[in-house]
This record gives structure tokens, sequence and C-alpha cells, in this order.
């Protein structure tokens, strides 16, 4: 009887995959891969997911605005989106939660060339700003003009169609209003016409956390998410304390991107990880929403409690 049961004990330990399956969860980007999603990428080429009984898919969205949308519909796990966006998404009724966060800082940036006519914020006025996407920028934009005593008025919009750095590179605007300060600034330093940048965190506007993880609202409570966070995390801390080896391996995993724009990338995001991902500011989601209100684009502040968790 002895013999037996240490024969099936044996077997349980040997062949622990055919006990127990690893969990699959899918991840929908909120654009191709790049450096902002390194802590993702590093606990899938080094094994931590699969250490936290995860198997991880990582999916790059045909159409950068469906993956919460997507999650919503139940046709996907999780999806990373944008504070400020998920907010909007809240509004319009989908229903999401919030239960963790990638990037914790703002990355947007008012952008200039060093060497063009913008010195200071109040220089904006009579120029022309150069936009991508026309909701949430704007407001940044109409904030940053406020803190000078500046309106929109005060300036021209210019669609560019993401295509910020040509358009400051060629003349056909003086500022970018939704550059990134971890790539269309370094893109413009390779260019050799180095760009300053004015933060909008430092201008009027509440600082939000620039990438987050949101699922559909009936899973708050779901234990492979805080799965997935205990990995993110476990992954995000490997980096900050082994960044070169880091950055080795999402180059190696990612070849396209062994360049030098995102080298540097990959370095200047570093410190922008959130090394507690499943960490709730809530006081900085109720000014955030105070803020989207102010400007419109929401229609009431609804209790914190409501759409995001803290996963244990």
């Amino acid at each position: 009887m002895i013999c037996r049961l240490l024969a099936v004990l044996t077997v349980f330990w040997l062949a622990p995959g055919q006990a127990f399956a690893a969990d699959k969860l899918t991840v929908l980007l909120d654009w191709f891969v790049n450096p902002d999603h390194a802590p993702l990428v590093i606990a899938e080429e080094d094994g931590i997911f699969e250490r936290h009984g995860l198997d991880v898919e990582l999916i790059a969205p045909a159409d950068p605005s469906m993956p919460p949308r997507l999650v919503a519909a139940g046709q996907a796990d999780i999806a990373i989106t944008y504070q400020p966006d998920f907010l909007m998404q809240l509004n319009e009724g989908l229903p999401l939660v919030r239960f963790g966060t990638l990037v914790e800082t703002p990355l947007n940036a008012l952008i200039v060339l060093e060497d063009g006519p913008i010195r200071q914020l109040a220089d904006l006025k009579g120029k022309r700003v150069g936009f991508s996407v026309a909701t949430i920028q704007t407001a940044y934009l109409g904030a940053m003009l406020e803190s000078i005593g500046l309106t929109a008025e005060d300036v021209t919009l210019v669609n560019v169609n993401f295509n910020l750095v040509a358009a400051l590179l060629a003349g056909q605007i003086d500022a970018a209003i939704d550059g990134y300060r971890n790539f269309e600034l370094t893109q413009l330093e390779i260019e050799g016409r180095p760009g300053v940048a004015f933060y909008p965190e430092e201008h009027g506007v509440p600082v939000y956390d620039e990438l987050i993880y949101v699922a559909h609202e009936d899973r708050r409570d779901d234990p492979l998410l805080a799965r997935f966070i205990a990995a993110v995390e476990e992954a995000t801390i490997k980096i900050t304390n082994h960044p070169e080896a880091a950055r080795a391996t999402f180059m190696a995993s990612h070849p396209d991107l062994d360049d030098e724009l995102n080298r540097r990338a990959f370095d200047l995001t570093l410190a922008r990880f959130a090394k507690r991902p499943a960490a709730l500011d809530v006081g900085r989601y109720e000014r955030f929403a105070e803020f989207l209100k102010s400007h419109g684009l929401i229609d009431a502040v609804l209790p914190v409690d409501s759409y995001a968790v803290a996963p244990r």
C-alpha cells in the first residue's frame, strides 16, 4: 500500500504539467510590440508567466482602438489601454475593470524643436500645433495654454495623422501635442534636430497612468488576474535589477526592433514602469476624472471602486 502511494506521488511530482495545465490568458496590446511592453515580453521570454501557471498570448491589434471593446465583448481576457481613454470608455458604458498598471507616469508631451521659434509655452501664441487624435490631446493643450493665460483660439490646430516628427522637421507645424517623450523626442535627437518637451503634468494636467491593464468587470475577483499581475511585477523588478540583460532579451525576441531608436526608448522607459503594478492610487483616478468632466469628455465622476481593483 505504501509503495503504491509512493509511486502515485512520484508520478505527481515528475509530471506536474500533466496534472496542472497552465491557465491560458490572451492579452491585447495597445499598439504593436514596443519597449513600453518590456515587462510582458520579459515575463514571457524568461518563463515567469509559466512559473505562475500561466500560458499568456500577447496579441498586437489591427486597430488600436479595439482591445478594450473586444475584452468588454468577452473576446479576450485582458487589454492594455490608457487611463484617460479607459475613463472615457467607462463613460460609453463598456463593462471594464482596471486591475493593474504597466506605465505609471504620463509619456505624452508637447514637443518643439530646440532650434525652433518656441522657447516657452507663451511662444505658442499664433503658432501651429500638430496632433494625431483630436479628443484628449486637445484637452491637454487647452489646460496647458490656460496655465499661461492663453486659449485654444490662440493657436492653429493641424491634423498631421501620426506624422508628428516628419511634420516638425518639414516646418509644417511649430509644436506637436501628442508626441511621446520616450519615442518622438528620441527620434528627433537621432535625426540631428533635438527637441524640447513641455510636460502636461507640469502645466495644468493632472498626473495619470499612461498604460493600464483592464478586464471584463465580471472578472474583478478572478484569481488569474492576481497571478498575472504577480508575474508582471516579478518581471518588472527583474528588468529594474538587470536592465542590460533585459534589453538584450527583449531585442533578441523582436529583432525587427533592434535599432538605435528602440534601444534608447527601452532605457528611457525603465523608470516609468510600475514597480507595484497592482497598487491603486484612488486620488489620481478621481482627479483625472474631474479633469475629463471639466473638459466635457465624460458625463460624471464615478466612484473609483466601481471600476478599479487592486488584486491580491
